[in-house]
């Protein structure tokens, strides 16, 4: 598929919810993201994106990173309102356009489609809405420019850890974590205590 994304038409963004779904989506990224399947940690949900007929994209959502510096500057909030309130921030942890598909400017039509339809979804399945999205950004091998292009908010880097390494044996890539607000007032929101 190469065309413009918007020559795309609607796209339909499926949450994965059935067994045949979750086949494809864990195949898909097993075959074709960078990181491969894992499950995803904690609440969850997970997209099948099509335009028509057409299979066009994969993501999933998860939970939060736990501590993460550069994002708990941004929010301003304490060590106790992290704890209270770290549900209602959503890891995306996968985000997959397949590899026939070439379409300029679809992956920021993706993420801002997405950023609509995620909460809702997230209402329905969990019985809240999250107030803010956090992705992680390979540094050397990504640039952002999706995340940049749909107004996602750079606010620094990984250290290269794991969040079960603590003493710095097993170095991983340092990324650029980008945060995008769902929520006008998610600041207080998440301050709340």
């Amino acid at each position: 598929i190469t065309l413009p994304a918007g020559a795309l038409g609607e796209l339909l963004f499926r949450p994965v919810n059935t067994r045949k779904d979750s086949s494809l989506w864990n195949e898909l990224i097993e075959r074709y993201h960078y990181l491969g399947y894992k499950p995803l940690p904690g609440a969850q949900i997970r997209y099948l994106v099509f335009s028509g007929p057409h299979l066009l994209a994969a993501l999933g959502f998860g939970a939060a990173a736990w501590a993460l510096a550069p994002r708990d500057r941004f929010i301003g909030w304490t060590a106790e309102q992290r704890v209270q309130n770290l549900h209602l921030v959503v890891n995306h942890a996968r985000f997959l356009i397949l590899p026939w598909v070439s379409s300029q400017n679809l992956a920021s039509r993706v993420l801002a489609g997405v950023a609509r339809r995620l909460p809702k979804d997230w209402q329905t399945r969990y019985g809240y809405q999250p107030v803010l999205l956090e992705t992680f950004v390979e540094q050397g091998r990504f640039h952002g420019t999706c995340y940049r292009a749909g107004n996602w908010i750079q606010v620094g880097q990984t250290q290269g850890r794991g969040k079960l390494d603590r003493h710095t044996r097993y170095p991983l890539p340092v990324k650029d974590i980008f945060l995008y607000p769902l929520h006008k007032r998610f600041r207080r929101e998440l301050r709340t205590s």
